[in-house]
Parts: C-alpha cells; sequence; structure tokens
C-alpha cells in the first residue's frame, strides 16, 4: 500500500519543475508556489513558476517542433498516441493517487474515470488522425479546387483544477493528432499530474517540444496567451477567466476554445423513475465533491413527485460517506483548496439564511481528522425559487437546489431563464417529451435519463456564457485545424486589360 493512503500528505515530493522540450528545466527567478493536498491542508512540495523566460523557451521549443511533427505521417503520429494511451492504463492506479493526492478526490474517483476516460480520449483521437481530410470541388470546364485542412501551429492549453489530468488530455490529444504542437498550463491548485502525462509522451515515442508543460497562475498563463508564435489558446476555467482570454486572444485574433461554468437544469417529470432520477441528480451534485463544471445543479421536481423525490433524495443524500479520499469506501473528499472551500461555505451559509428549506447538510466537518481538511457534508435545498444566488450562480461544491415546477412550458421558461448553457438532462417515461424537451434546452450537451456521461466520440461544449468551441468529437478537429483552398486552372487566363 502506497505511503499516500495514509491520512496525511506525502510531504517527501521534491520541488517540482516546468517541463520543455523533453526535458525538466529550472526557472530564472527561482520563484515558488506551493501544492497542498486538501485532505489534511498540508503541504505537498513546492512548484517553480515559469515566468516569461520559461514561457518564451516553452513556446520556442514548440515551434521548432511543428514543422517536423505536422509532416509527420498520421499513422505515426496516431501509433505514438496508442502508445501514450497504453502507458497511461498501465500506470492508472499510480497516477491516480497523485491525482488524489493534489485535488483530494476520492481514489475511488480517480482510478476509476479520471486517466480512464483521457486514456480513451487520446485513444479516439489517435485513430482519428487518419481519417482527417481536405475535398476537392469540380469546377467545369477546366478548373477545380483542393480544400486543405491544416494544423494550426502552437496551441497553448490551460487547464482546470477538478479534472487536472483528464483535461489535460482532452485538450492534447485532438491537437497533436492534427499535427499541431502544445504547451499546456495546469492550475496552479493542482500542477503535479500534467508533468506525469509530458513524462508518458516523451517514453512513447514524441518527440522533444511537441508536448510542453509550464507551472504558475495568472501571469504564467497572461504570458502564455499573449505569446505572438501561439496560434490558439484552449481554456477549461470560470466564465470569467474564459471573457479575460478571450479578451487577450482577440488582440491578434488567436483562435480559441473555452470551455466554461454552467448552472445546469434537471428536469423530472412525475412519470420518471424515480430512483433512476435521484441517482443521477446525486451524481451530478455530489460526484467529486460537486466541482464539476457540467454539474446539474438546479433539479426540477414536476409536483406530483416532488414531496416523494426530497424526501428520497434526503435520506440518500445523508447516507453518502464523506471522508480520507484515500479510503476506497469514501464517496466524497474535501474541497480542492482553502480559498474555494471559504467560497462554498459562504455559499451554504447564505442558503441556510434563504427562504429556501434547508433539507439537510451544508456544515463544515471540524471534529477528528476530517477536521483538518477542507471538507463539508453534501447539502440539499428544497422549495427553491429561482432568484435566489445559490441558484443562479455556479457555487462549485456539493449544493443542491430543489425547485418545484406544473408544466412542461413553465420547466423550460424557468431552465433557460440562465446566462449559462454548458448541460441539462430531461427524465420521463414519455419518448416525445424528452426529445421535445431535449430539443428546447439551450445547453450544449443534454442528457435524456442520464446524467454527466460524455464519451470520446461526441462534442461537449456550451452555449451562451458556458464557452465557445467544442471538445471531444469529430468536431474538435475543426477547431485544431484551418481551412486553405487551393484553386488549380488548367486552361488559359482570359485577357482583361
Amino acid at each position: 500500500m502506497s505511503d499516500r493512503t495514509a491520512m496525511g500528505a506525502d510531504t517527501t515530493l521534491p520541488t517540482q519543475k516546468s517541463y520543455i522540450n523533453g526535458e525538466y528545466v529550472s526557472n530564472q527567478d527561482g520563484a515558488t508556489f506551493e501544492t497542498r493536498h486538501p485532505g489534511n491542508d498540508q503541504r505537498i512540495c513546492e512548484i517553480e513558476v515559469a515566468g516569461q523566460a520559461e514561457v518564451d523557451r516553452a513556446v520556442a521549443a514548440a515551434s521548432a517542433a511543428f514543422e517536423a511533427w505536422s509532416e509527420t505521417p498520421a499513422v505515426e503520429r496516431g501509433a505514438i498516441l496508442r502508445r501514450a494511451a497504453t502507458l497511461l492504463r498501465e500506470r492508472n492506479q499510480e497516477l491516480a493517487e497523485l491525482e488524489t493526492l493534489d485535488t483530494g478526490k476520492p481514489i475511488s474517483e480517480t482510478s476509476a474515470v479520471d486517466i480512464a476516460t483521457g486514456a480513451d480520449v487520446i485513444e479516439y483521437f489517435a485513430g482519428v488522425a487518419q481519417s482527417i481530410h481536405g475535398q476537392h470541388v469540380d469546377l467545369p470546364p477546366e478548373a477545380f479546387a483542393m480544400v486543405r485542412r491544416e494544423p494550426l501551429g502552437v496551441c497553448a492549453g490551460i487547464g482546470a483544477w477538478n479534472y487536472p489530468i483528464q483535461i489535460a488530455m482532452w485538450k492534447s490529444g485532438p491537437a497533436l493528432a492534427c499535427g499541431n504542437t502544445m504547451v499546456f498550463k495546469p492550475a496552479e491548485q493542482t500542477p503535479l499530474t500534467a508533468l506525469k502525462l509530458a513524462e508518458i509522451y516523451s517514453e512513447a515515442g514524441m518527440p522533444p517540444g511537441v508536448f510542453n508543460v509550464v507551472q504558475g497562475a495568472r501571469d504564467t498563463g497572461a504570458a502564455l496567451v499573449a505569446h505572438p508564435d501561439v496560434a490558439k489558446v484552449t481554456l477549461t476555467g470560470s466564465v470569467a477567466t474564459g471573457k479575460v482570454v478571450m479578451a487577450q486572444a482577440a488582440a491578434d485574433l488567436k483562435k480559441v476554445t473555452l470551455e466554461l461554468g454552467g448552472k445546469s437544469p434537471i428536469i423530472i417529470f412525475d412519470d420518471a423513475d424515480i430512483e433512476n432520477a435521484i441517482n443521477a441528480a446525486l451524481v451530478a451534485n455530489f460526484y467529486s465533491t460537486g466541482q464539476v463544471c457540467s454539474n446539474g445543479t438546479r433539479v426540477f421536481v414536476q409536483e406530483g413527485l416532488y414531496n416523494e423525490f426530497v424526501e428520497r433524495l434526503d435520506e440518500r443524500t445523508r447516507a453518502i460517506r464523506v471522508g480520507n479520499p484515500f479510503d476506497p469506501e469514501t464517496q466524497m473528499g474535501p474541497l480542492v483548496s482553502r480559498e474555494h472551500y471559504e467560497k462554498v461555505c459562504a455559499y451554504m451559509s447564505r442558503a441556510k439564511q434563504s427562504s429556501a428549506r434547508h433539507v439537510c447538510g451544508g456544515d463544515v466537518i471540524e471534529a477528528g481528522e476530517l477536521g483538518k481538511g477542507l471538507y463539508v457534508t453534501p447539502a440539499v435545498f428544497a422549495d427553491c425559487s429561482d432568484e435566489l444566488d445559490f441558484v443562479q450562480e455556479e457555487v462549485f461544491g456539493p449544493l443542491m437546489a430543489v425547485l418545484s415546477f406544473k408544466t412542461e412550458a413553465e420547466a423550460l421558461q424557468r431552465a433557460n431563464a440562465t446566462r449559462f448553457g454548458l448541460a441539462g438532462a430531461v427524465f420521463t417515461k414519455d419518448f416525445s417529451r424528452a426529445h421535445r424537451v431535449a430539443n428546447k434546452i439551450q445547453a450544449g450537451i443534454v442528457w435524456i435519463n442520464d446524467y454527466n456521461i460524455t464519451p470520446p466520440e461526441v462534442p461537449f461544449g456550451g452555449y451562451k456564457e458556458s464557452g465557445v468551441g467544442r471538445e471531444n468529437g469529430l468536431q474538435a478537429i475543426e477547431h485544431y485545424t484551418q481551412v486553405k483552398t487551393v484553386y488549380v486552372n488548367l486552361g488559359d487566363v482570359p485577357k482583361t486589360f
């Protein structure tokens, strides 16, 4: 059993650095920050900050590697990515433990989902690489055009702290399959596993400079976004951060993909299977301690099912096992950082003081070993009204709002009354209503009788302020390539002047 399975974090890790051009690189100014284990709020290790010099060095390495990598046959690029996916699966447990140490997510999650689903995405785009193609357009009588699909160049990837290694794989998989190179900046709260991904890519045969990792916070990200040799920025983060990045990228018209926040609705009709609906609502609010952008945190339940639903939900929520994230029996771990913990606790406090009915949870855990960490109990509030701040704003914590509705039209109007549009769901046995409602929910992905299932084959992204562009699926290829038209004249050029 690993030393990390104890309640105390492993504090023996050496200072971590940026990974540039196939090797670890020290920074010039010696600046560092620390990463902490949220299970006990103890320091894990120091991380060297990548300043402007290191960002310049990483982008230069990616630029130098681009020509050869973009001209590498797609079958060879795919083979390297497939080898990386195999190595990731072989090291699943080691990587899962490191992810749990850094994020506080239960080992039951990280070992089953985080690395495995990311590897699936890399493998999917390894296969897609050979099918990327252009188009021939016949232009009689004496011309035709070729439409080529070409890589963009250096892509900057900026990750979020809730799924650090998975997001790094979601962004690098399609980018590298299309022939781009990448400089990736993980979130400063969770900087460790992206480095392991870089090592694995190198071991799989990826040439130096194709995938680089720079460490740091806002200044590092801003330097990366502003760099003139970066062709595209892909960010997963908050709406506020996305707006800043998009404005910065507009300075030289960089392409952007933004996967941002949400306040997604789940609409549950009277005829729904109540156990399936409750199972989905619990996953959509409390998985990863509620720290999932697509979570369905506004649960609309039709009047006929409402009271029974809330009663069963109360019982099931109270049974969730909150505890040491390295315990395989733990179902919900701590929040990711002190700053985020204080934000979520403030929302919990305001919710308890609001007009909503407090069903259960939302309490800080102060006793025993868990008291050393950043733990709260999962919270359910019923009889919520739409204007409450925790109903309107993204809490990004384990706080569920349950709202009653009468008619389909009412549910849709209220579900869509938000500046977000990432995800949504409908639960009903009525086939026609299921599709009718799904079609009218204003969101980038909608599930019918399920929630938060994101296979690599399907695109993921948002409407409204929840984002620009799409991750995964064949649609992602459009965001990591550009189109060139080559017009060919087979005849004479007519005399005009």
